[in-house]
């Protein structure tokens, strides 16, 4: 009902910004040879699935060794780091509301049980989330997109 709103308003009023705002976004790569998820999972190229994504721990290469795809103008931004945090810090919370309620330890054990656990939990969910995002960033055709001057 309200694109038909839109629609007609954009027409009848002749509003082109409005008729812009309700274009279907553009369609994903047709043939991606490997699925966001697998190269999310293996944190590999997001076009051959064989090439190494990062050059360091979080660091991104500038190019993928096997198929050469340009990796220079990608940007995950905050959003992988928000979702391990909102992921991570629920399944901290919840644990460690659980181990007080159940065995009541001092505050040192929790100290030495989740702050290990947070530091490697948080490194570990970053790989696959920024690898994630890079490939989605891919398959929708926004990984070279240069932002507006």
């Amino acid at each position: 009902m309200w694109f038909g709103f839109f629609y007609s308003f954009a027409f009848i009023g002749g509003a082109k910004e409005v008729a812009a705002l309700v274009r279907p976004a553009d369609p994903p790569v047709p043939f991606s040879a490997v699925g966001p998820l697998r190269a999310a999972l293996a944190c590999r190229c997001p076009r051959c699935g064989k090439g190494p994504l990062f050059s360091g721990l979080l660091g991104f290469r500038p190019a993928c060794e096997v198929c050469g795809l340009d990796l220079s103008a990608q940007d995950a931004g905050d959003g992988p780091a928000v979702f391990a945090i909102l992921l991570l810090g629920a399944l901290v919370v919840g644990l460690a509301a659980l181990v007080e309620i159940k065995f009541s330890p001092p505050v040192w054990v929790h100290l030495l049980l989740w702050g290990p656990l947070i530091v490697i939990g948080a490194v570990a969910m970053l790989r696959p989330l920024k690898a994630g995002l890079i490939a989605l960033q891919y398959r929708y055709r926004r990984l070279s997109i240069s932002p507006p001057s």
